[in-house]
């Protein structure tokens, strides 16, 4: 596997003098998306959970509302041929309803989970996600180039195994913008947990949807933007 996601390479490292030298380095791979016959985006991404990031990334771009919603899906030679059922995509719910609580132990443990990366701690490269049943249980975590692909591929897992979402816990490295809020908004993710921080944009739109935001989660520190009745 690590041969489809790493690459040696040959470099010159300047500290004082140069000395020739090689390491591994993440790989991009160029993943193309057609759906009902039609080109629809061509993603760059770390090369595994392929499936997985393709149903998050048509759920999160409003195509599905579950992975039954696809009445096809094959990738073959970087190219995801995605065939839909035709059902018509329902609107996004505008508030999360879930009566998840955890406490501040568990997100400080999920956020330390998606930190675990051995490709990370070789190439520092990568974002990571995951999803923790109850804030306690991960049913997924992987890693990405960009967190935006991390989380689709875990939302994507958890349509695909009929995950219950409003019992997640969703923890991300990096910034939150928007984009991800909206991800968890879609999906029903009551909480989310990171060591970066939100934009002020992400924090008031999880404030009006009833998302709690977890930033700057690092040792055992971290702010609450929003909804903080659920960390206990």
């Amino acid at each position: 596997m690590k041969d489809k996601i790493l690459k040696k390479v040959e470099y010159t490292r300047v500290n004082g003098g140069c000395t020739a030298s090689s390491e591994r380095i993440v790989r991009e791979t160029a993943l193309s998306i057609n759906i009902d016959g039609e080109p629809f985006a061509t993603a760059m991404l770390m090369a595994t959970m392929e499936k997985e990031f393709v149903v998050g990334h048509l759920f999160a771009q409003g195509f599905i509302d579950s992975a039954g919603d696809i009445a096809l899906l094959t990738i073959e030679n970087n190219v995801a041929g995605i065939t839909l059922s035709g059902k018509k995509r329902k609107a996004a719910p505008e508030t999360v309803r879930s009566d998840l609580k955890v406490t501040k132990e568990d997100v400080f443990d999920c956020v330390r989970a998606i930190l675990k990366s051995a490709v990370f701690t070789e190439t520092e490269a990568v974002h990571s996600a995951g999803i923790f049943l109850y804030g306690k249980k991960p049913a997924c975590i992987t890693e990405d180039l960009g967190r935006h692909h991390a989380l689709d591929k875990v939302i994507g897992y958890g349509l695909l195994h009929n995950i219950d979402f409003s019992k997640m816990l969703a923890a991300s490295t990096g910034r939150q913008p928007s984009e991800m809020i909206l991800k968890c908004q879609n999906a029903g993710i009551p909480i989310i947990a990171t060591k970066g921080v939100p934009t002020a944009l992400a924090v008031e739109m999880a404030g009006e949807a009833g998302i709690t935001i977890a930033g700057l989660v690092r040792g055992d520190t971290m702010i609450v933007y929003s909804h903080p009745e659920r960390i206990e």
